[in-house]
């Protein structure tokens, strides 16, 4: 069983990635900064919020990849 994130972390980070799609992408290190300049939270709030943006972010490319969207 994997980690449950808290719902300030997903909302965050729902948010971010629809105001800004363009900023994020498949890479964490990437997501990580950019979280840095948008936010200002604790390394560990950023890491969690900047984790599940990546994870999103590749599900939505998986999902679009799937219908041929791409």
């Amino acid at each position: 069983m994997g980690r449950i994130r808290t719902t300030t972390v997903k909302r965050t980070a729902m948010e971010l990635l629809q105001r800004y799609p363009d900023r994020f992408s498949a890479d964490f290190n990437r997501n990580k900064m950019v979280v840095s300049e948008l936010l200002q939270v604790s390394k560990k709030e950023r890491n969690r919020i900047a984790g599940y943006i990546t994870s999103l972010w590749k599900r939505q490319y998986a999902a679009k990849n799937r219908s041929g969207e791409v």
